[in-house]
């Protein structure tokens, strides 16, 4: 840690702002406060906007005469597969619909991977001595701890602007056999928003060739459409790069509509070459018949097309925008030019990323709480909940009202001000 050498008026400033930004906090605490930014939720007017679906109930009968009240269809309708291949850029016979959880999908192909091997027996990860995973940072949670449950090896790999730092990535598989796969989530990244550059996902596509038939790129195209503004940043299309390198085998895609109509209601799609599939079906017929196709097949009717779906997520983006505006407007206005933090200002999906002053994350999210603002975890976006800087907050504005969210921005400032300061005065 670095001693600060403060003169003696700087020293008064420091502890008059101190005292003044503990004023404020007792203020907030004392307002009995109960506001959340925990998790990315779709607040209830956007739930409201897929309403319409409960009309899409009747008739029980899919394009190809199959009556969805009954079992079958493991794969899902192809009609849902048809809008899951456009949502994922693959071909209709490359996607399986399944339920409500992509999580679930994704769960279930690593412990395939896990017990029988991505891509037949002998390579069932469990068996060959030690499974690494390659996991950019600061990153999702719930993808960590489904490794964390397998007993996978979790390595960090920073997180850049364009994605992946992927000098490191390649490295990692050059040099460790260990290497199983790697976590991506290509666009609008949790928790910093960022969208994988064409050289990004170019370099992506070629790491199977290095690393044997075994590795597999996990690509969670979560926020594939929530866009915020009408001119988004552009994604390649992360399969048709490892068919141009042969490696399309390596390539798993996972998205679903949980945060496009109904988060607990929604359908899922996985991505992958026809000998992917191929091998996790083997799997999936064990653990059911078949999805919900009356579900499938109201949200077909629902949704339609992309060019439906991007219209259905321009009315998202409407409610959405403002509350992303008012998180940077307030990290700004008391933020900028102290030093104190840094932040994404991502153009789509649902967080963003605070990074503190070293050795403060943890402290923020405790002066936060105390106040009445519960915030994610510090340490939430790395492997195993440890963040070696201490410094990373993922921010979730979605789900509270405009007020509620303003308020909350104003308690988290003045949280890290505090922290920040009292810092600067334990240092000196």
């Amino acid at each position: 840690m670095t001693t600060t050498t403060l003169d003696r008026s700087d020293l008064d400033t420091l502890r008059s702002r101190e005292r003044e930004l503990t004023a404020a906090h007792d203020g907030f605490r004392s307002a009995g406060l109960s506001l959340d930014l925990t998790r990315g939720k779709p607040s209830p007017a956007q739930l409201a906007l897929s309403d319409d679906l409960d009309a899409e109930n009747r008739p029980f009968t899919a394009a190809d005469g199959t009556d969805v009240r009954n079992y079958g269809g493991l794969d899902g309708l192809p009609e849902a597969r048809r809008l899951g291949a456009a949502w994922l850029g693959v071909r209709p016979d490359e996607v399986i619909a399944g339920g409500n959880s992509s999580l679930t999908l994704m769960y279930l192909y690593l412990l395939n991977a896990w017990l029988h091997g991505p891509a037949g027996p002998d390579g069932a990860w469990q068996k060959s001595g030690s499974a690494r995973f390659l996991c950019p940072v600061p990153g999702y949670d719930r993808h960590f701890a489904i490794l964390e449950d397998l007993g996978i090896e979790m390595v960090n790999v920073p997180m850049r602007d364009d994605g992946p730092d992927m000098d490191q990535v390649e490295a990692q598989v050059r040099s460790d056999a260990s290497i199983r796969g790697i976590w991506c989530v290509p666009k609008y990244s949790n928790p910093g928003g960022q969208v994988y550059s064409e050289a990004t996902v170019d370099r992506l596509a070629r790491l199977a060739a290095v690393a044997g038939p075994h590795f597999r790129i996990l690509c969670d195209n979560a926020y594939a459409v929530h866009d915020l503004d009408d001119e988004p940043p552009p994604l390649a299309n992360v399969m048709d790069a490892c068919r141009r390198h042969r490696t399309e085998d390596s390539l798993v895609l996972f998205a679903s509509t949980s945060k496009v109509t109904r988060a607990g209601a929604g359908i899922s799609f996985m991505g992958g070459s026809p000998a992917t599939l191929d091998w996790f079906r083997r799997r999936m017929q064990v653990v059911t018949i078949g999805p919900d196709k009356v579900n499938q097949l109201r949200h077909v009717r629902f949704l339609r097309d992309m060019d439906h779906v991007r219209a259905h997520m321009r009315k998202h983006a409407a409610i959405l925008r403002p509350k992303f505006e008012l998180v940077f407007r307030r990290l700004s206005e008391a933020l900028d030019g102290t030093g104190t933090g840094s932040w994404t200002t991502p153009r789509g999906g649902y967080f963003l990323s605070f990074d503190a002053r070293p050795d403060l994350a943890g402290e923020i999210v405790r002066l936060a709480a105390r106040a009445g603002v519960k915030l994610t975890p510090a340490g939430a976006t790395f492997p195993y909940g440890r963040d070696p800087e201490d410094s990373n907050i993922r921010l979730a504005p979605t789900f509270p009202e405009l007020t509620d969210l303003d308020q909350a921005m104003r308690v988290f400032v003045v949280c890290v001000e505090l922290a920040s300061v009292r810092q600067t005065l334990e240092d000196r």
